[in-house]
């Protein structure tokens, strides 16, 4: 999916951090620099930051980081999407960006988890690409906890998430009331099966502390 690459001076990046992104200019790239920075855990409270923040702070949660991911893929020439992917109480849900390569699906994605990572653009539906994260997706005790996912998010429509410094919550709470849909009915949800013990002992595994 090509689309119109935005310009550096709409864009209100600096120089440098224009030179950055645009250094990216593969979906694997993209991945490997989000992997180079650190795990953001709010430790000073709820964090929504834009790119340009996350950059001069060199770390990012996964919101941050798919929207770093989508302006180096804007960027490319790319349209930057974002797709969420809503779990049940008291899981947290998880955002990524999305790509394209010819007709097939692909996401970028900040975690600290050994798991939800990124995904080869080898998938035919959004759906198709969500449902790779469902087995990946429990608490500690075994539930099974993603139960919708978004329509692609179009960030192109406005630019101040490259470059702001307040907090981005607005654009969080703009994701979480876009169209989603459901991935279980209730029967299902009902019948689902606990994560065996050797698959809770993987999802333990951070790279962060």
């Amino acid at each position: 999916m090509v689309v119109q690459k935005i310009a550096q001076e709409i864009s209100g990046l600096e120089h440098k951090e224009w030179q950055l992104l645009k250094s990216l200019n593969t979906p694997a790239k993209v991945q490997d620099f989000l992997n180079s920075l650190k795990f953001n855990f709010e430790k000073n409270g709820e964090t929504h930051r834009s790119v340009s923040e996350v950059l001069k702070s060199n770390e990012a949660h996964c919101f941050e980081g798919a929207l770093v991911a989508s302006a180096a893929l804007w960027i490319q020439g790319r349209k930057p999407m974002l797709l969420d992917l809503v779990t049940v109480h008291p899981d947290f849900d998880h955002v990524v960006a999305l790509f394209k390569e010819g007709e097939f699906w692909g996401a970028v994605s900040k975690t600290n988890h050994g798991v939800l990572r990124y995904r080869e653009p080898i998938y035919k539906s959004i759906r198709e690409l969500s449902m790779t994260y469902f087995h990946e997706y429990f608490l500690s005790n075994g539930k099974k906890t993603l139960r919708k996912f978004s329509k692609p998010f179009d960030l192109s429509l406005n630019a101040e998430w490259l470059t702001t410094r307040d907090n981005l919550a607005w654009l969080a709470h703009k994701l979480d009331c876009s169209p989603h849909f459901n991935i279980l009915s209730p029967k299902q949800i009902r019948n689902l099966r606990k994560a065996d013990k050797v698959e809770i002992e993987v999802g333990n595994i951070v790279e962060y502390r």
